[in-house]
């Protein structure tokens, strides 16, 4: 009973942490917008990042 109890809560603490971080997530239209908000160049795997804003393909957005 007390196992069932803790695994539920890790479960429910695991998806809360996921939604929270999903919501976190920044997304530029265009590298535009990405330098007005003074964040360029983006690294890949740093929030912001997205594969339309990186022209070459070499992990480095907006550059």
């Amino acid at each position: 009973m007390i196992r069932a109890l803790i695994v539920a809560a890790c479960v429910v603490g695991a998806t809360a942490a996921g939604a929270a971080t999903a919501q976190a997530d920044t997304y530029y239209k265009n590298c535009s917008a990405a330098r007005e908000a003074g964040v360029t160049p983006i690294l890949q795997g740093q929030d912001g990042y997205a594969e339309h804003l990186d022209r070459d393909g070499d992990g480095v957005a907006c550059e």
